[in-house]
């Protein structure tokens, strides 16, 4: 038995009926089947939660860019339509998109319509289709490799774009106002020699009833994780040779984030390696993957219909044959790549065309108040385009380096500063929008995250770890995970009201998964629980030991045990008696290294034991 929403798309004539028909009302809201279907116009109907009387509706939009790249006339429309017709902020998302909160019904059709007409789109943005294909943000000028990833992911978008025209008829009356897509990716959506396609169908690839629930692709190059890359239903790595020569393509598949609050059968997943592919293979090999979605994904259970399923049941044996009779061909070796790296791109640096740029932290995504302002003023004066990152962060690009001093200056100004002077847990953070205004949230995310960074800190302080001293915290409202939880060292996942699950685990690089560690706990209860562990960490970890690694390799139980014994980090000092000669040796090296004699006892001491660790662990 097929799911209410897939019936919904079955009989919508390709997205059109009945949002056209809801949309001309004078009702401020839309009935349930057309916000179903809104979605794949890019769009959710929402009520504001802090409102107590009445429903107060609102609309959603969110932009669909490759690569977060964004023109400097499109930031500058999108930054007018917030003022306008929105909330007066402009959301960063993890997908490298605008979110435009606060639209009204009525005012629907004027934004998305100047959207579109700017070469802006919200296309597939959300519903059961592709969203947005992410990609690094680095502008780099003289990296093939990076220009080889951004030109893959506006291909995978222009391929899996929705084409019955249902998005150009609603909102610009029909008129398409689209640049022309190159020629591979046209002949590889209409290719139908292995019985990907609804052959005749205004949806070749998509059919009546598209997909069975959200699909998401990042590329990016080897050692680059900024896109988070084994968390998206596909996951293309670009392989070039010595001379930077495009060769071919590492995909991996089955990763995602959302799951349900205590049912087993839905949990987070990794991707994991399929295949690789040549150089020109990747849009027939992707096109395969998305069909056998299609095809075999569950559409009776929503909770159960994202690929990591239908990959998790089968094995990947057994998805990758499936998968190949649609490709038509065998996939190859997937080739070796160096380790993973996060990457955040804040601060300045150079593109490699004798220009700069520069990567602005922006708490939460949110942009707002004094620094949309200036942001919008050195966009417009400076003629700058942007990229939108993963990390809900933004980087002014094109930049003269004789503006390099102007730009910081007056960024600094409004709280916008350089990395180097933002708390290093506020730089790796991320958060949902969560309340008031999604209708999953079931507790707080943005707008309670400044509050627990700053609590954090408050406990690493108490326990004498040090200013350096950081960690991957993540917060979401719901266990959908917009903001990648299950992938952080501390992960947060609303499951009550001012109540989350608490995740550890995860790493810097986002390789590993995070594991449920503790549940309902109360957000008056943090210090209880997360000061022990700060206090534990600090003590026995190894050199250089990260928090998620160390709670890895302690294991929950011992952890839970010693929160439960924990009475408070100790006071005082211990004292150890040295021998004079020894006290002589240690006061001369500490006089030269300029530290204390104290200092310098401890460190020799620390290295000495972790040395013993790792000798008897061998």
């Amino acid at each position: 038995k097929r799911s209410k929403v897939e019936l919904i798309k079955e009989n919508s004539n390709f997205l059109r009926f009945p949002l056209r028909e809801e949309l001309e009302t004078e009702a401020p809201n839309i009935n349930e089947s057309a916000v179903q279907l809104i979605k794949f116009h890019g769009s959710y109907q929402q009520a504001d939660r802090d409102v107590r009387s009445g429903k107060a509706y609102q609309f959603m939009l969110r932009t669909k860019q490759p690569a977060g790249i964004v023109t400097n006339q499109l930031y500058k429309v999108m930054d007018d339509l917030a003022d306008e017709f929105g909330s007066g902020t402009l959301r960063l998302t993890t997908r490298q998109t605008f979110q435009l909160h606060g639209v009204l019904k009525h005012n629907l059709k004027t934004v998305m319509s100047t959207i579109i007409k700017n070469m802006g789109s919200t296309l597939g943005a959300c519903g059961d289709v592709n969203r947005n294909v992410l990609a690094p943000a680095a502008p780099f000028k003289n990296r093939k490799d990076y220009l080889y990833a951004v030109e893959a992911a506006d291909k995978l978008a222009a391929l899996l774009a929705p084409q019955a025209g249902s998005y150009y008829d609603l909102w610009v009356d029909g008129e398409k106002v689209m640049s022309a897509e190159p020629p591979d990716v046209t002949q590889a959506r209409n290719d139908n020699s292995h019985g990907t396609n609804f052959e005749g169908s205004p949806e070749p690839i998509y059919g009546t009833q598209f997909l069975p629930r959200k699909f998401k692709i990042a590329v990016t190059v080897p050692s680059d994780n900024s896109v988070d890359i084994l968390t998206n239903d596909i996951g293309v790595v670009t392989i070039v040779n010595e001379a930077d020569e495009l060769q071919g393509y590492n995909i991996y598949v089955g990763g995602g984030m959302g799951r349900t609050h205590r049912i087993e059968t839905s949990f987070p997943r990794l991707a994991e390696p399929l295949g690789y592919v040549s150089k020109d293979d990747l849009l027939h090999a992707v096109k395969a993957i998305v069909a056998t979605q299609r095809d075999y994904g569950r559409r009776d259970d929503r909770r159960q219909a994202r690929m990591k399923y239908l990959v998790h049941d089968w094995g990947i044996d057994k998805f990758r044959s499936v998968v190949e009779s649609y490709y038509g061909k065998q996939f190859e070796t997937f080739q070796t790549l160096p380790p993973w790296k996060f990457e955040s791109y804040l601060g300045w640096h150079e593109q490699g065309d004798g220009k700069l740029f520069f990567g602005v932290h922006v708490d939460n995504g949110r942009i707002k108040g004094d620094a949309k302002k200036t942001l919008r003023e050195i966009i417009e004066s400076y003629q700058l385009s942007v990229r939108l990152t993963p990390n809900q962060n933004l980087i002014l690009c094109d930049i003269r380096p004789s503006w390099k001093s102007r730009i910081t200056k007056t960024l600094a100004q409004v709280g916008l500063l350089a990395p180097r002077h933002i708390d290093s847990l506020n730089l790796s953070s991320m958060a949902c929008p969560a309340l008031p205004l999604c209708p999953l949230a079931i507790a707080e995310a943005e707008r309670g995250i400044p509050s627990i960074l700053k609590r954090i800190r408050a406990m690493f302080d108490k326990v004498g770890l040090k200013e350096a001293d950081s960690m991957v915290v993540r917060v979401t409202g719901c266990p959908n995970g917009c903001a990648r939880p299950y992938m952080a060292e501390l992960g947060l996942v609303g499951d009550g009201a001012n109540s989350y699950q608490i995740w550890l685990g995860g790493t810097a690089n986002q390789t590993r998964l995070a594991q449920t560690f503790m549940e309902k706990v109360k957000i008056q209860d943090f210090e209880r629980v997360l000061e022990p562990l700060f206090y534990l960490w600090k003590a026995r970890r190894t050199s250089e030991e990260s928090f998620g690694d160390f709670t890895m390799r302690m294991g929950f139980d011992v952890l839970k045990s010693h929160i439960e014994t924990y009475k408070g980090p100790r006071t005082g000092r211990s004292r150890i008696l040295l021998d004079s000669d020894v006290h002589a040796a240690l006061e001369k090296q500490a006089d030269e290294k300029g530290l204390s004699v104290h200092k310098l006892a401890s460190q020799v001491l620390l290295d000495y034991l972790n040395g013993s660790q790792d000798s008897d662990s061998d």
